[in-house]
């Protein structure tokens, strides 16, 4: 199956802690994800975290599809504050599969972090699937940094 790496790396004005505080609860990811609408059936097994995103796409503008994805989320502070991750697997449907790291560092700013998408699908699908990923990543340092400033 065919794969892609995207990373991005982005200073947030916050402390590491409260970056990964903020990553580790998955109704954040409302709005840190502009496709992402609402977050379902939250089930947290100690360090991780399933649940159920849906994602939005609009068509033409007019068309909507709601993506039923299943999301696992990870989260290792073990080594605050010099690093700490957030991490997980993504399933869509259509064959669509995803890794995510956030490696979040202190920096002089607050925390440097460290956006890593793993994505496969199966072939047609993934040119699509990394220009959304690749969308949804240049916006969420962003988004990051106006929720989290001191």
């Amino acid at each position: 199956m065919p794969s892609t790496e995207l990373t991005r790396t982005y200073e947030v004005p916050a402390d590491p802690a409260a970056v990964l505080a903020h990553l580790a609860e998955p109704d954040n990811y409302i709005g840190l994800s502009p496709l992402l609408v609402d977050v379902r059936d939250v089930r947290r097994e100690g360090e991780v975290t399933h649940y159920v995103a849906v994602e939005r796409f609009r068509f033409l503008g007019l068309v909507t599809h709601d993506n039923l994805i299943r999301v696992t989320l990870r989260t290792d502070d073990g080594a605050l504050p010099e690093q700490a991750t957030v991490s997980g697997d993504v399933v869509s449907p259509g064959g669509v599969r995803m890794g995510y790291e956030f490696a979040v560092h202190a920096d002089e700013a607050g925390s440097r972090v460290v956006d890593t998408l793993r994505l496969s699908a199966p072939f047609g699908l993934l040119r699509f699937a990394a220009g959304k990923a690749a969308e949804v990543q240049a916006a969420r340092g962003e988004v990051l940094a106006q929720r989290l400033a001191r």
